[in-house]
């Protein structure tokens, strides 16, 4: 009898165990971003990008060439912070609910950037090429990264490169689309 109910016993404990696994799934929590993009752009993406551009710069003097690019481990252990930075940073972009700016922020140079409300809208109506500007800038941070992994000089400085043509293909959809040429088309003249 008491060989039963240990038998008993234990496939009652393994249903117990198998149990869980049965639960509905539950959904993870929703993200709350805390940030808005234009406090994620000053904290985190400009500083980051900066390092990346400012880490091989090419100087010509009248006392002959400067060249400053990364030369100790540290130099590149540092530089790698920032490039996961930047990879990370895409990632935030795309946490839906994320505003652009706080209510309070205004267009630094009205006229020629756009207000944030209205890049709030830009996102807002079209949100998957928003999706396609931060992918892209996610792919470059990454092109970064590697240069980086690889501590090849000329491959980060194609990869800043590479990383400057995303900011602005971004920019150019969401923070000054006019700049091409800001005037407004003259429609006086044959």
């Amino acid at each position: 009898m008491q060989r039963c109910i240990s038998a008993s016993s234990a496939a009652a404990f393994a249903l117990l165990l198998g149990l869980p696994g049965c639960a509905a799934e539950v959904e993870p929590p929703p993200f709350r971003p805390t940030a808005t993009v234009e406090e994620l752009m000053r904290t985190m993406i400009d500083p980051a990008a900066d390092a990346v551009w400012d880490a091989v710069v090419v100087d010509a003097t009248p006392d002959g060439i400067i060249e400053i690019v990364p030369e100790s481990e540290g130099d590149w252990i540092r530089l790698r912070r920032q490039a996961v930075t930047l990879a990370e940073s895409a990632n935030l972009l795309l946490v839906e609910g994320r505003r652009i700016a706080a209510p309070t922020s205004r267009s630094e140079l009205p006229g020629i950037d756009l207000h944030p409300d209205a890049i709030q809208t830009l996102v807002d109506e079209d949100w998957q090429t928003w999706v396609e500007v931060s992918q892209e800038f996610t792919a470059a941070s990454l092109t970064v990264l590697e240069a980086v992994d690889a501590r090849d000089v000329d491959a980060l400085l194609n990869a800043g490169t590479e990383l400057d043509l995303a900011c602005e293909a971004c920019h150019a959809v969401y923070w000054y689309p006019g700049f091409s040429d800001p005037r407004p088309a003259d429609d006086t003249q044959d």
